[in-house]
């Protein structure tokens, strides 16, 4: 069992959540019991024997989706898979990569390196992803990064940027102290969220809103007026679908958000390594986010989406 400092605070804020929830952990899955994907887990201790992957994902969409694209492209491999989808937050799932729950889940460089060196200074693709490997507990590796890029961004509605005249996020500065900012719980305390926005922006809201990362409450709010302006992922179909404003960056706050496979040393090997790296190959911005608009604006099942992608690669 992998133990750090890093993970340390990530492990504790895990068992917090999984106290605190329904009792529905996708991390608690006993031996023998159907995993999110209906299948049945052998309740590997994530050390891959027999070949056995265990895919986890984050609590948002387009996670889910990637998580289902790589457990598609593993099974065609002929490795065993399992999925324990939904997990929650960073702090969660980090915290299954180091007790074995999970062995693989899709990552986002720029957010996976901030959460590991919150100093980091860096934003070019290929800076944070050094930044990131470097920083990386002992166990785990990152595979090959895909050109798919998923950002943070702030966005608001095309009437609040006429209003204000604004086009980037140094524009709110003005503004800020009479907005709602509405975010995912994390984003209030993460380095590039509430705090990144004062410290590299100047910008103090008038108020945090904690909203599900990914769901769509956050469109919802912003929609209605429940909030001001709003974190939402730069390949959310519904920016588009509404006409949403997502403001520039022009201090880089945001760092590049590459999809790459986050993996335990303890499972790769060539075959698992070769069809993840084929995926990588494949993703790009614009093929993730058409495949978002099939889950998330058509209702889609993720895994089906999922096969339709691999099989296609």
């Amino acid at each position: 069992m992998r133990r750090t400092p890093v993970l340390a605070l990530a492990l504790t804020t895990a068992m917090t959540l999984a106290a605190c929830g329904s009792g529905d952990d996708p991390l608690a899955t006993d031996a023998g019991s159907p995993t999110e994907d209906g299948t049945a887990t052998s309740g590997s201790t994530g050390e891959g024997e027999g070949g056995e992957v265990i895919v986890g994902s984050a609590n948002f969409p387009e996670n889910v989706l990637l998580a289902e694209i790589y457990a598609a492209a593993l099974s065609d491999a002929g490795v065993e898979v399992t999925t324990r989808l939904n997990i929650g937050s960073r702090e969660a799932y980090m915290a299954g990569l180091d007790d074995g729950s999970i062995d693989l889940i899709p990552e986002y460089t720029g957010g996976l390196a901030t959460y590991l060196n919150p100093e980091i200074t860096v934003t070019s693709s290929e800076e944070v992803l050094a930044d990131a490997q470097e920083n990386l507990p002992e166990g785990l590796q990152l595979l090959e990064i895909s050109e798919a890029e998923d950002k943070d961004s702030l966005v608001v509605t095309q009437e609040t940027a006429d209003e204000l005249g604004v086009a980037s996020i140094a524009d709110l500065e003005p503004h800020a102290g009479d907005l709602v900012l509405g975010g995912p719980p994390e984003f209030e305390s993460r380095p590039n969220g509430v705090d990144g926005l004062q410290e590299v922006y100047g910008l103090e809201f008038a108020e945090f809103r904690s909203l599900a990362a990914g769901s769509n409450l956050t469109v919802q709010a912003l929609r209605n007026g429940q909030v001001d302006v709003a974190n939402i992922f730069s390949t959310d179909p519904a920016i588009e679908e509404n006409s949403f404003v997502v403001l520039e960056d022009p201090e880089s706050l945001f760092a590049a958000q590459n999809v790459v496979p986050l993996i335990s040393s303890d499972v790769v090997n060539p075959a698992v390594e070769d069809a993840l790296n084929a995926v990588s190959a494949a993703l790009t911005t614009e093929n993730l986010t058409a495949m978002m608009v099939e889950v998330v604006s058509e209702g889609q099942d993720p895994a089906e989406v999922a096969r339709a992608f691999v099989d296609g690669i």
